[in-house]
């Protein structure tokens, strides 16, 4: 009887070890495939920074609705944010600000520094309110829109040639509607994407 119950320890034993290192595997698959598509999202951001900043230069002003103009980097860049993270925002808000500011002979880091200083308080928001995650890029977009045209009045005046506007305040104001309704239309449908297909991808990794 002794021998008989020192084998089913053993047994027992041996199925632990086994399923510690299922789940040991698993956890180590799972990091492994997170790291290897870091530096390609981080491409894509970049990448997708730049067509947007050549998007907005070019068919943005086709797209303008009275006084209002899209600011495609702008929002694009703070739905990158909340949907994908701080890391990939950052990407697309350097990138893409700098394209803007050669493309558009801005003072050369103007607009990167608008957009990052954007996506740093977009991310503090999705970080603060998870349960309104997907609704987030509106909110953030409504604040951010003003306080981007804001920032780029001010560089402009500081680095560059002053723009002549008595009240800056009820010139950006229309474009920064426009803004949100954007966002409302693209922010809640990329995070919902972008979360369907992380939780597929952790399935397969499982």
């Amino acid at each position: 009887m002794a021998g008989h119950h020192g084998i089913l320890r053993r047994d027992v034993a041996s199925d632990s070890v086994n399923t510690d290192s299922r789940a040991g595997g698993r956890a180590t698959f799972g990091r492994f495939a997170e790291d290897s598509t870091r530096p390609m999202t981080l491409l894509l951001a970049a990448v997708g920074a730049v067509v947007t900043a050549l998007l907005e230069l070019t068919v943005g002003p086709y797209l303008r609705i009275g006084d209002a103009q899209p600011h495609l980097v702008l929002v694009l860049g703070v739905v990158v944010t909340v949907a994908v993270g701080l890391e990939a925002g950052l990407t697309w808000a350097f990138v893409g600000g700098l394209a803007l500011d050669v493309l558009a002979d801005r003072p050369l880091g103007s607009s990167a520094f608008a957009l990052l200083l954007c996506v740093g308080v977009a991310s503090l928001l999705a970080r603060t309110f998870v349960r309104l995650r997907p609704i987030v890029p509106i909110i953030a977009v409504a604040i951010l829109s003003v306080a981007y045209s804001m920032i780029l009045f001010a560089a402009l005046g500081a680095l560059g040639t002053p723009v002549p506007v008595a009240d800056p305040l009820s010139l950006v104001l229309p474009g920064a509607i426009y803004d949100t309704i954007l966002a409302a239309v693209i922010g809640p449908l990329a995070i919902a994407i972008h979360d369907r297909r992380a939780a597929a991808q952790e399935r397969v990794d499982w």
